[in-house]
């Protein structure tokens, strides 16, 4: 009664199925696996940031790459502030309140400059009145301790890209968002520091880049749900398509032929409706 799977279009269906289920159950377990991945970082940058901030603070140079492991490190270093390249980040919120962070970029002793997030002021970066609160950077030779974070892209969490800059301001904190702005080398990192002065509020640190249960760490738990229904999606297919072709079979097998297209019954095809024709309606 199953001689219908060794025909070649049931060979076909077969190999489909024995292929597509387990690659579906290894996309679905590849994703969860990301998932936890992404749970376990984001649990251990939870500890490191709780130790963060007990640990004493290290030379940057000691922490230098940034890494998961040294993001939100207190770090120190030693120079003098440029006055004259002190940049505005625009549309930095800080507590539910709109603003901006007052950037200085310290000249180390090696020759290259770390962009220092000195505060951050609430109000609009584009506004007079609002950049006039701006206290200029100490000088003088100072230590700076604050922070260590990553540089920042586009996609950052908090930073907005929408149109371009006007001079004075940057959109996205990194190296390569400075390089033409300073006739100098500078770190591919920054800090926050960790007290501000004046009218400043300090910024605190952010999580290091993929180490946080964000939008894509639930996207891979979709993803999980979603590779797993398509493997039940498909055994639930070819049971059908099996359980169709074995009933078909056993019919065929008791002697029972398929109806012929028309009515329920069977009937309905010319040479039935011309038998059922009364002889007045035949004449």
């Amino acid at each position: 009664m199953y001689r219908f799977l060794l025909t070649p279009r049931w060979w076909g269906i077969n190999v489909f199925a024995v292929l597509a289920i387990p690659v579906c159950l290894f996309m679905g377990s590849w994703q969860l696996g990301r998932f936890e991945t992404r749970v376990d970082s984001h649990r251990d940058q939870q500890t490191q940031a709780d130790q963060a901030r007990t640990a004493d603070a290290a030379p940057l140079r000691d922490l230098l790459p940034v890494s998961t492991e040294t993001s939100g490190r207190q770090a120190t270093a030693a120079g003098r502030y440029d006055a004259g390249h002190q940049l505005l980040v625009p549309d930095r919120d800080l507590d539910g309140r709109e603003g901006f962070y007052v950037l200085s970029l310290l000249r180390t002793d090696g020759g290259k400059a770390l962009p220092v997030v000195r505060g951050w002021l609430p109000g609009d970066a584009r506004s007079r009145t609002d950049t006039a609160k701006v206290p200029a950077p100490p000088s003088g030779e100072v230590t700076v301790t604050g922070a260590l974070q990553a540089s920042e892209s586009p996609s950052s969490k908090g930073v907005r890209t929408s149109g371009g800059v006007p001079d004075g301001q940057l959109g996205v904190i990194s190296a390569a968002s400075l390089v033409n702005l300073v006739p100098y080398e500078v770190y591919d990192a920054w800090i926050t520091v960790s007290k501000a002065s004046g009218p400043l509020t300090a910024v605190p640190p952010a999580a290091a880049p993929n180490s946080g249960l964000d939008l894509k760490a639930f996207q891979n738990l979709g993803y999980t749900g979603e590779w797993f229904v398509f493997a039940g999606f498909v055994l639930f297919m070819w049971f059908r398509l099996f359980r169709r072709e074995a009933e078909a079979a056993r019919d065929l097998a008791l002697g029972i032929t398929p109806e012929e297209p028309g009515s329920p019954d069977g009937s309905g095809g010319p040479d039935d409706a011309r038998q059922k024709r009364s002889p007045a309606e035949a004449a």
